[in-house]
């Protein structure tokens, strides 16, 4: 891993980013925290060429983004057009919303999806993925749901941004996804997992929870993923300092 390849999901930061000066102001303290990197999420408005210039200036790159899913799902061009303006390849599904994972033809119509607008992606260079939470541990027949979504989906046209609290949230391993999707997984969103008394689980900063980092950033680096992303749903505390936490965690244990 190299600091370069850390980055921040600004869906951790979203009550900080609701104007352009907002952002601008946030993106200079990310910066100074040491983040290189930067997923577009959460945001307020705010033009594509502003968004770049004030990340440029700040040494941010955009690493990838989460689109609404609907925008996805039934206008792929817009985001290829989105992410050929912000200079970015990636961009992830972000959330099922509508989605009954107990219902054949909803799950289906969501692979399905998923694969076309993958393809239109795809043919402009750029990559769909998927972001997890715990609703695709769902059974279906004799396999999970997410295990259906890669299974049906073309690799060329779907990859995986497994996300680790999720993942063992819905009862997986996340070195065990990360090992299965291998290939598959260039952008990894680092979240830890800690249970609380008397046994409630909650979001973690990384490294500060349960979940083997050690194990997960060895099978992520063999499995070729490029962007480790922190996020947090939610803070404990001051947020700035939760990703402060993460990433100094990262960058002292793992950059070489």
């Amino acid at each position: 891993m190299k600091v370069e390849n850390i980055a921040i999901q600004l869906y951790t930061l979203r009550e900080f980013i609701r104007t352009p000066a907002d952002i601008a102001a946030t993106l200079k303290r990310v910066a100074q925290i040491g983040y290189r990197a930067v997923q577009v999420s959460g945001m307020g408005p705010i033009e594509e060429s502003e968004l770049v210039a004030i990340c440029q200036g700040e040494g941010l790159t955009i690493c990838a983004t989460h689109e609404p899913g609907d925008v996805i799902l039934k206008s792929p061009e817009k985001v290829v057009e989105r992410l050929s303006k912000l200079g970015c390849k990636y961009t992830a599904y972000p959330f099922p919303a509508g989605i009954d994972f107990a219902d054949e033809a909803s799950v289906q119509g969501l692979i399905s999806g998923l694969d076309k607008s993958g393809a239109v992606l795809a043919s402009a260079g750029q990559t769909l993925l998927y972001h997890n939470h715990a609703h695709e541990f769902i059974r279906s027949g004799n396999r999970t749901v997410l295990d259906r979504i890669y299974a049906e989906t073309d690799p060329r046209n779907l990859a995986a941004e497994p996300d680790t609290y999720w993942v063992q949230y819905g009862g997986g391993d996340p070195v065990t996804w990360i090992e299965k999707l291998s290939g598959r997984v260039p952008v990894l969103h680092c979240k830890d997992y800690v249970v609380e008394p008397p046994d409630k689980p909650r979001f973690a900063e990384v490294g500060y929870g349960n979940l083997n980092w050690l194990a997960i950033v060895a099978a992520a680096e063999k499995a070729g993923t490029e962007w480790f992303v922190v996020e947090q749903d939610t803070c404990p505390g001051d947020p700035f300092e939760s990703i402060k936490l993460s990433f100094d965690y990262l960058s002292k244990t793992f950059v070489s």
